[in-house]
């Protein structure tokens, strides 16, 4: 029985993993951006994700998009990874519920960029490509929660985007 719990939750990991990324680039895609940063490191983001979803080091996924110029955060959209392994065999992604608030956050100016940063447990295991950095400023910034977008059998995300008030 031990097996089939290590496979499913295997399982759980991979595919929140792909549909983290899939949602990221939804964002980046429907924000007026060029994905293509977040295509060609698709394969380090991808073992960055799986291994720290694995091991539940993974906290947050994080997407800043900001003014190429200044540097100054225009909007943010983090997902917090829930860990509430339930194996009830459900699986879902509410691309919907990103696509709403999407709109309400509108279209990033055509000369922002991104980053993609993940938030892990101190200790975590090391990701080649990976390493410490820190988040541009919130201050005067406010998070709309989304609620749950990626789940399957109690493994999953819960958006949040921060706009400016």
């Amino acid at each position: 029985m031990t097996t089939v719990a290590v496979n499913t939750y295997t399982h759980s990991v991979t595919y929140v993993a792909d549909n983290l990324l899939k949602s990221l680039k939804d964002i980046i895609r429907l924000s007026g951006l060029d994905p293509s940063n977040l295509v060609n490191d698709w394969d380090t983001n991808m073992r960055a994700l799986k291994t720290w979803l694995g091991t539940q080091d993974l906290e947050r996924v994080v997407l800043e998009i900001y003014n190429k110029t200044t540097g100054a955060l225009i909007v943010r959209w983090d997902i917090d990874i829930v860990y509430s392994w339930n194996g009830g065999g459900g699986f879902w992604t509410d691309t919907d519920q990103l696509k709403y608030h999407l709109r309400k956050a509108g279209v990033a100016p055509s000369d922002a960029c991104y980053d993609i940063k993940m938030k892990s447990k101190p200790g975590r295991p090391d990701v080649q490509g990976w390493g410490p950095g820190s988040y541009r400023s919130t201050d005067g910034f406010i998070r709309h929660n989304l609620g749950s977008t990626i789940d399957h059998n109690g493994l999953g995300g819960s958006a949040a985007y921060w706009r400016k008030s």
